[in-house]
């Protein structure tokens, strides 16, 4: 309802923002955090979050991108830098579900670790990819039936992890530990091992997100997925899921990115300047989460 309102404003206020043209903008710089909010969606749902979506976003884009011009095949490359994701999901998974250290500590110190390893690859400076096979930036870059190739794999992806968060046994388990994690481990769920899965899942996506950046704009750059983290949980927020967990749905994940990218080409269309678009930006953030915290406190009363 909300898309609704804000749509009929906008189409009010700016003539192009309905225009073909600019839909399809809309929603292809939606894509990259569509994604990362579905793997934070599960995260948040288990009763965590993980803070280091946007290095690992940058770190898989930037290992792939070094690699081919290192004269690897781009992808064999990129399946490295999605490896490499993976080894972040893994670590932060282990020590969070084995070692039980608090989510927020250690998502953010392997933000740190990650996008260390961005800035070491690339010694800061944006690597340019655009000798790539054009197989390979037909999915960042290609149209099939008239529509981006990047919104038909979100819609893949949006698909099919809906499915699985509706049907799949372990997606229950997933609810059960957002909402009592005691219980749930009483009832036999081996939490710490869901735990780990939950974040090589997340970290999986935030991966995909870099290389399939890497197509789009045939560059590597470290600080490609800088901010991705709160804009993804913003976006899950303003989907319905709840920090403090239990709660969330990844087709509610996709409504929060869109709603977070018309807010952003809201304020290109209106000329608003890129100083005051990230402080607009915290101000939804900040909105989302008080709304979740009164609607919690609503439903304990």
């Amino acid at each position: 309802m909300v898309i609704v309102v804000l749509v009929i404003i906008l189409a009010f206020l700016s003539g192009a923002f309905l225009s073909a043209n600019n839909i399809i903008s809309t929603l292809l710089s939606t894509v990259m955090t569509a994604i990362v909010s579905v793997g934070m969606t599960v995260a948040l749902v288990s009763g965590g979050f993980d803070l280091s979506v946007g290095s690992v976003m940058s770190m898989s884009g930037v290992v792939a991108g070094s690699l081919a011009l290192d004269g690897v095949n781009i992808w064999l490359a990129a399946l490295i830098g999605l490896a490499a994701s993976v080894l972040s999901g893994l670590i932060t998974g282990l020590f969070i579900g084995k070692v039980k250290i608090n989510p927020f500590i250690m998502t953010l110190g392997m933000q740190g670790v990650v996008q260390g390893v961005a800035y070491v690859v690339t010694q800061g400076a944006p690597l340019s990819v655009a000798n790539a096979s054009n197989s390979f930036l037909y999915l960042g870059q290609g149209n099939l039936l008239g529509i981006p190739v990047l919104i038909w794999i979100l819609a893949i992806i949006v698909l099919v992890s809906d499915y699985l968060m509706r049907r799949a046994v372990v997606a229950r388990k997933v609810y059960y530990i957002g909402s009592n994690e005691s219980a749930a481990y009483l009832s036999g769920i081996r939490v710490a091992k869901t735990k780990v899965w939950i974040y090589i899942f997340t970290a999986i996506l935030a991966g995909i997100a870099g290389v399939l950046t890497l197509s789009r704009f045939s560059v590597a750059a470290p600080t490609a997925g800088m901010g991705m983290e709160l804009q993804a949980i913003a976006a899950c927020i303003i989907g319905g899921a709840s920090l403090s967990g239990g709660e969330g749905t990844v087709l509610g994940a996709l409504l929060g990115s869109v709603l977070v990218g018309i807010v952003n080409d809201a304020l290109v269309l209106l000329n608003v300047s890129v100083y005051w678009q990230s402080l607009v930006t915290g101000f939804v953030l900040i909105a989302a989460v008080t709304l979740d915290v009164m609607t919690h406190r609503k439903k304990i009363s």
